[in-house]
């Protein structure tokens, strides 16, 4: 994710609003107790997040992959008292860690967290929504994009991290890209040609895909 030296990194988080004392308890809890901590959005891309969802003014978001909740949090932080965020994780073990932290945002009322395999729980959501965050398995990108595109209504956004994938979108791979991979170089190409949205990727943290449903 080293797209940039660390000062002008720096520099970008000394210019963009501060996390606040929750926030800033989730990043070092997840770096001191959860397997892999670069999975957190963490600073920028939470900020960004927080911001598009205020622009966006959703009454609903739909997130795949809750992780540690961070993300979940600066989203709810963008809607409407009547609004909600629906996020689906699989990983159990992280449940009362999330749930803790949702109750500590004043916002969990507002927040449906859900556990279990979002390729199974998808399908039987009756809703349509204004925002949807894909940050899961990168290797059902596509898929959990198809399952979503028809429930997503029209003017909302799609996005998805990870979407250049610490650089290896560029790399010259001759054929023999790593199965995730070439998952997020088919979901960018997918998303590239789907004359139902519009899109810009923005190179934010590990990179964001945005497209706006027509």
């Amino acid at each position: 994710m080293e797209f940039i030296s660390e000062d002008l990194l720096q520099y970008c988080q000394d210019h963009t609003t501060e996390e606040d004392d929750l926030l800033q308890r989730i990043s070092r809890d997840t770096h001191a107790k959860v397997l892999m901590p670069r999975m957190l959005s963490g600073h920028l891309q939470g900020k960004t997040l927080e911001l598009f969802t205020k622009m966006q003014r959703p009454k609903t978001i739909l997130e795949i992959g809750t992780y540690t909740g961070y993300s979940a949090i600066c989203m709810a932080r963008g809607l409407d008292k009547d609004g909600k965020i629906i996020t689906i994780d699989k990983n159990d073990e992280l449940e009362e860690m999330v749930r803790e932290y949702f109750a500590a945002s004043g916002l969990d009322d507002q927040i449906q967290y859900i556990l279990g395999n979002a390729m199974e729980l998808i399908p039987g959501l009756n809703e349509t929504f204004d925002m949807v965050f894909i940050d899961a398995d990168k290797r059902n990108y596509s898929n959990y994009y198809h399952m979503i595109i028809d429930k997503v209504n029209p003017g909302g956004l799609i996005l998805a991290d990870n979407v250049l994938w610490s650089g290896k979108v560029v790399d010259d791979h001759q054929g023999k890209a790593d199965k995730s991979t070439q998952a997020i170089l088919d979901f960018n190409k997918m998303v590239q040609e789907d004359d139902r949205v519009e899109n810009v990727l923005f190179p934010i943290r590990d990179g964001i895909m945005m497209a706006r449903k027509r």
